[in-house]
């Protein structure tokens, strides 16, 4: 994954129904079309605890992401 510049497109499969799902980088969920399945992407982990987080990711991408947590 990566979490710095062009966000990347990571196809994953619902675990309720089976159909794809479009989750990008800087995406904290997706939502399966099909069945309404959330999926959480994996980067909110690092972002929650390490103290290197805003230096990683930008701080305008930081910001985005942390409010988006909050609204969960």
């Amino acid at each position: 994954m990566n979490i710095r510049g062009t966000p990347t497109l990571d196809i994953r499969t619902c675990p309720d129904c089976g159909n794809e799902i479009e989750l990008f980088s800087d995406d904290v969920k997706a939502i399966c079309e099909n069945c309404g399945f959330i999926v959480y992407n994996d980067v909110q982990s690092c972002i929650s605890w390490c103290p290197h987080a805003k230096e990683c990711i930008g701080e305008a991408a930081y910001k985005r992401l942390t409010e988006r947590n909050d609204q969960i």
